[in-house]
C-alpha cells in the first residue's frame, strides 16, 4: 500500500483497536492460478509482541488450498467520506476522499481438529453474539459435527501491518475544522466515523 508519511500510522496499539473495531474484513491469496478475495469477520488477539487473527471460512472455498505456503494479505477498511473541495479555502482543489485502511501479512495455519474449530466459534460468539451461546449448547449433535466437517478453521500470525490514515493531515488547521464539522453532522455511520477519527 503506498503510504505518504502524513497518513503513516505506526502506533500498533491504535491499529489493533482499529482492526477489532471494523473487524469484518477481506482475506487476499493467490492460489489455483488466479487472486481470491473472501469477505470475513476477525478475532483479533494481541498476545504481547504478536498479533493474532483467526477466522474461519467454508471448506468449498478453493482460497485456502495454499493456506500455510505462502503469505496473505488482509485489509481491513471502513469508514470513508467524501471531501468536497467547497471545504477548502481556496478554489484551486479537486475533491477527494478520507479513509482509514490497516493491512495486515501472515502465512495463515490451518486448525484442523474439532476441539481447534469449537474453540474458535465459541470465540467468535463471544466477540459477536454472547448470548447465542445458550442456544449454541442446545443445538443437536449431528448439525454441530455437519458444520465442523463444512468450514476451514485458521489463524495467522501476523508479521507485517500498515496502516494509512488519510484524514486531511495535509490541510490546514481551519480547513480540517470546516472539514470535521461538515462531517460530523452527517447521519451516515461511516461519514460520522471519519469525523470522529479527525477529532482525535
Amino acid at each position: 500500500m503506498y503510504i505518504p508519511k502524513h497518513f503513516k500510522k505506526k502506533d500498533t496499539k491504535e491499529l489493533i483497536e482499529f482492526m477489532r473495531e471494523y473487524n469484518f474484513a477481506t482475506i487476499i491469496n493467490y492460489t489455483k492460478k488466479r487472486y481470491w478475495a473472501t469477505h470475513l469477520p476477525f478475532i483479533i488477539a494481541d498476545k504481547g509482541n504478536k498479533v493474532i487473527l483467526k477466522s474461519h471460512m467454508a471448506k468449498k472455498n478453493p482460497q485456502w488450498a495454499n493456506f500455510g505456503k505462502e503469505e496473505v494479505l488482509i485489509i481491513f477498511q471502513q469508514p470513508l467520506a467524501y471531501i468536497s473541495p467547497k471545504l477548502y479555502d481556496h478554489e484551486t482543489h479537486v475533491p477527494t476522499w478520507n479513509y482509514i485502511a490497516v493491512h495486515a501479512y501472515g502465512v495463515p495455519e490451518i486448525l484442523p481438529s474439532k476441539s481447534e474449530k469449537i474453540k474458535l466459534l465459541e470465540e467468535t460468539f463471544g466477540v459477536f453474539e454472547k448470548s447465542f451461546k445458550e442456544q449454541w449448547d442446545n443445538l443437536p449433535v449431528d448439525y454441530k459435527n455437519n458444520l465442523f466437517k463444512n468450514i476451514t478453521a485458521f489463524k495467522i500470525k501476523i508479521n507485517k501491518l500498515e496502516g494509512k490514515y488519510k484524514l486531511s493531515q495535509n490541510r490546514t488547521e481551519n480547513e480540517r475544522k470546516k472539514i470535521i464539522n461538515h462531517l460530523s453532522q452527517s447521519t451516515e455511520k461511516t461519514i460520522f466515523d471519519i469525523s470522529k477519527f479527525m477529532s482525535k
